[in-house]
């Protein structure tokens, strides 16, 4: 919804944000390399019942990134509550896609005035990888970032429309032509290449997940059955460690599925909200 965008600054960041609709208020988050584009499908509908507000994280989609040293979780969390107070604008609900489910989680612990809203995960992710790759994984990532050649030739060779698609179905989702050229859209774009690298590089759950017992909001987990990026039991995990949660899992689904299949993903947001 292009007619619902403007641009917004906050320091440090220069914000694009999606704004639409009356009534409570209502925060979409995006995970790590997408953007506002990714709630296409639900923002509408969501706007006619909610003033909704979608936000391109810093650096990704359409906003600008004023400080390369605040991509981390804590950092972010910050930034966005920044953003938020700026425009006077208190979530009596937040949806969080994989990534900005944990941005979503860390500013619901942090912030007094979210002590009553809802939390919405879909396919949140939130383990840290594994073994030695998390060893490994955040080093090589912060390798790649401090590289300035990385995202130019990442954008270059990676973007045509065949590997976007390949990468795409890597998620356990499968999108329509509209979907996939969004993708390659960002994913031909340097700065947004760069920004997602050095949210990956500073990227930290160690804190949260100590943390994310003490949530006392509502909180409902989407899982994508076939989600390969995050492990589905990842949501069923987390919510038996949260008092007022409950996980819900949706079959055939991959990490994508709010854009794979928004209409059944509403079916279980709408009464939560």
């Amino acid at each position: 919804m292009a007619q619902a965008s403007r641009f917004v600054t906050a320091r440090p960041h220069k914000w694009h944000v999606q704004e639409h609709g009356e009534g409570p208020r209502v925060l979409l988050i995006h995970g790590a390399g997408g953007s506002t584009h990714s709630w296409r499908k639900m923002f509408p509908r969501l706007a006619e019942d909610f003033q909704t507000l979608a936000v391109d994280l810093p650096g990704q989609g359409f906003s600008t990134l004023g400080n390369k040293s605040r991509c981390g979780l804590d950092h972010m969390a910050h930034d966005l509550a920044h953003l938020l107070d700026q425009l006077d604008f208190t979530p009596s609900a937040v949806i969080g896609h994989s990534a900005g489910a944990a941005l979503m989680f860390r500013m619901a612990l942090n912030q007094p005035d979210l002590a009553n809203t809802r939390l919405i995960s879909i396919n949140g992710a939130l383990e840290n990888f594994r073994g030695i790759a998390g060893l490994l994984f955040p080093a090589m990532a912060k390798f790649l970032a401090l590289n300035p050649l990385t995202a130019p030739l990442f954008a270059m060779t990676a973007s045509s429309p065949d590997r976007v698609k390949s990468l795409i179905a890597s998620t356990g989702s499968t999108l329509e032509p509209e979907g996939l050229a969004q993708y390659h859209k960002l994913i031909s774009d340097r700065d947004h290449v760069e920004a997602t690298l050095l949210m990956m590089a500073q990227w930290s759950l160690d804190g949260l997940l100590r943390d994310i017992p003490n949530l006392s909001q509502q909180v409902l987990f989407l899982a994508g059955e076939n989600d390969k990026a995050v492990p589905p039991d990842t949501s069923l995990k987390a919510a038996k460690r949260i008092k007022n949660a409950t996980c819900v899992t949706l079959p055939k689904l991959g990490h994508l599925m709010h854009e794979e299949d928004a209409s059944g993903c509403l079916e279980h947001i709408l009464p939560a909200l």
